[in-house]
């Protein structure tokens, strides 16, 4: 399953790409891709599991980055 979602408060472009690398080691996870520019994240993940996926992936970004929001 692919699916895009919003960033909100992504300040920096390096910021952006630790986050999308952490994101592809995440277990579950097919490809994603962090866009500093147009603030948005695409994650596809696999369809079973796609929720525990996208908490993991929120769990991971507030490490990179504490104020970033994921909008679901």
């Amino acid at each position: 399953m692919k699916k895009k979602f919003k960033l909100v408060d992504l300040d920096c472009a390096n910021c952006a790409a630790k986050m999308e690398g952490a994101i592809k080691k995440i277990d579950g996870v097919n490809d994603a891709t962090v866009s500093f520019l147009t603030q948005k994240l695409t994650l596809d993940a696999e369809d079973a599991r796609f929720e525990a996926v996208l908490d993991e992936v929120v769990r991971v970004c507030k490490k990179v980055e504490p104020d970033c929001q994921i909008v679901r």
